[in-house]
């Protein structure tokens, strides 16, 4: 559940997936059953884009690992290309991260009621937890090979929510998805890997990042997480 104490907002463990769904059913105050948490929500909503500013890059938030745990996860993901044969390039240490939301479709107007919704959400730092990689689907030679988790990403999974919410009272409505999967690409490529263990590799989320991605990185604003 998500839980108000003096101002801050504190990241516990839902009792249902939390998928985009579940995110839009709680902010609208609705009593939600497991059944209904688990709908298709493109079967039930489908909520608007706004008109995109620019097609130049993309425009997201995102957690990012410290730069010990950034180290990590390129070594590891240096050997699995290498036991993989994967022929992709590695994602570069300084843009390894987990998308939270994608604001493409937002337009420039927006940015700062954008700003403002994440800082309302005040939340507290929260460990983050992923243990296996996969591929996902992709265009052809261009599947996601990630790092991902179950248990060990709820928190962050319920964060999203809080997030959601924010966007959503100040009207900015995003498309809604149907799964939400934390990840963390290291590559892209071709060849499909199956799910195996890694890890775990642990860091805990103490900010974050807007960033706009085009011929690299650039971090336009950041918001600390309370201790």
């Amino acid at each position: 559940m998500l839980l108000a104490s003096r101002g801050l907002w504190h990241v516990t463990t839902p009792k249902f997936p939390a998928n985009d769904l579940y995110c839009i059913l709680q902010y609208l105050g609705w009593n939600v059953t497991k059944d209904l948490a688990g709908y298709n929500v493109h079967d039930m909503f489908y909520l608007k884009m706004y008109r995109s500013a620019s097609k130049a890059g993309q425009l997201f938030l995102a957690a990012l690992p410290d730069a010990e745990t950034s180290a990590e996860i390129y070594r590891i993901a240096t050997i699995l290309k290498r036991a993989h044969r994967l022929r992709g390039q590695l994602t570069a240490r300084d843009r390894l991260h987990v998308t939270l939301l994608s604001l493409g479709g937002l337009s420039e107007a927006a940015l700062d009621d954008v700003y403002e919704a994440v800082a309302e959400v005040g939340a507290q730092q929260f460990a983050v937890s992923f243990d296996r990689t996969m591929s996902f689907r992709g265009r052809p030679g261009g599947r996601p090979f990630v790092l991902t988790g179950d248990a060990g990403l709820v928190s962050l999974k319920a964060f999203r929510c809080l997030l959601l919410a924010s966007m959503m009272r100040r009207g900015l409505l995003l498309p809604a998805r149907r799964n939400y999967t934390p990840h963390v690409t290291l590559l892209f490529d071709d060849r499909a890997v199956e799910e195996n263990p890694v890890g775990p590799i642990v860091w805990t989320v103490s900010r974050i990042v807007l960033i706009h991605s085009m011929h690299g990185h650039t971090h336009l604003a950041q918001w600390a997480l309370q201790l």
